[in-house]
């Protein structure tokens, strides 16, 4: 793609207000909900584009999440670490881009801005899930019992917030239940 191709596909998606050239061959896209970068090398050979996703501290716990993110889900984008922030990434030749990729390659990388955290906190939750229902059945336990003891450690307060309601108490315990209820036949002990 030309560097005219390139503004002109950022253009068409974002309007002439929000897309800045900020040098030759580097585009800032600025939106009141993310900041997108857009770099061609030097050589003209590659073009990037990068959106920041959390600050390393709060990516840091997710580290082993994100990169599985990056083998199974991510297709062309990827995560990766840089200077202090855990961004979004597209990386391809130049020579064979083509504006529809470009473009659903910023799809992809303002879905993984938008669903931050979220989505490797629910794979990391969904591993320990699977882990408790491993560890129960090791223990021969059922799901009922396992269910039984969740929320007998809800009441005594080994889980759960301080000061939380018993309606929120019943809220965690059905999402308890639906994600055993979900997981435990497909898990082996």
């Amino acid at each position: 793609m030309t560097p005219e191709e390139i503004a002109g596909t950022l253009t068409k998606l974002f309007g002439t207000a929000a897309v800045a050239a900020i040098a030759p061959g580097s585009w800032q896209v600025e939106t009141a909900n993310f900041r997108l970068l857009v770099l061609l090398a030097e050589d003209r050979t590659w073009l990037r584009v990068l959106i920041p996703i959390v600050p390393i501290e709060a990516a840091q716990p997710f580290l082993e999440q994100f990169l599985e993110a990056n083998f199974d889900e991510t297709q062309e984008v990827r995560y990766a670490l840089y200077q202090g922030a855990m961004w979004g990434v597209f990386q391809h030749n130049n020579a064979t881009l083509a504006s529809e990729d470009l473009s659903r390659a910023i799809a992809h990388l303002i879905a993984l801005h938008e669903a931050g955290l979220n989505d490797v906190f629910n794979r990391l939750i969904e591993n320990r899930i699977r882990q408790i229902v491993q560890a129960a059945k090791k223990q021969g336990q059922s799901l009922q019992f396992t269910m039984q003891n969740l929320e007998r450690f809800y009441t005594e307060g080994l889980l759960g917030e301080i000061e939380q309601t018993q309606e929120a108490r019943d809220q965690v315990l059905s999402i308890w239940r639906y994600q055993l209820e979900r997981l435990w036949d497909e898990i082996e002990a």
